[in-house]
């Protein structure tokens, strides 16, 4: 199974010197969690509901400061005719839970954590996948030995 398959073509972009609160707001329209940042139709940057509220609002930033400023940059892609297996490899290796797809050069779509966990129906990659990403993305205290 190749990434086509499972992928969003629609994916929501912003342009890269968009403000915090222009990309906050296209994310309610459009009830999204993430927004690729683009510059000449590339895409430059990946900013998430989460580093929103984690380096803007908490940190009690303007709404007025740039998107890109608060993005994950560079974007990691894949392509469509990736193997769903290497774009779950290179999520992992990234620590990603969101894949943004390139076609020559075009972006094409997106792929997630959730696309791959239930579009492909095949239970034990979505639960290795969730497992290995939530690792790779939360602090190693979350996964000590418990008790003596």
């Amino acid at each position: 199974m190749v990434i086509r398959e499972v992928m969003t073509e629609s994916i929501v972009t912003a342009p890269a010197g968009a403000s915090v609160r222009d990309v906050a707001e296209l994310m309610r329209e459009r009830n999204v969690g993430s927004v690729v940042l683009v510059e000449d139709e590339r895409p430059t940057a990946f900013v998430t509901d989460r580093d929103l509220a984690v380096s803007v609002v908490a940190d009690g930033r303007s709404g007025q400061d740039r998107a890109h400023d608060h993005a994950s940059s560079p974007v990691v892609t894949g392509a469509p005719d990736m193997a769903v297996e290497e774009a779950a490899a290179l999520m992992v290796e990234h620590g990603i839970r969101r894949l943004p797809v390139l076609e020559q050069g075009r972006l094409t779509g997106i792929v997630t954590l959730n696309d791959l966990a239930v579009r492909t129906g095949d239970l034990e990659l979505a639960h290795r996948l969730t497992t290995e990403i939530m690792r790779a993305a939360m602090p190693d205290f979350y996964f000590h030995q418990r008790g003596g």
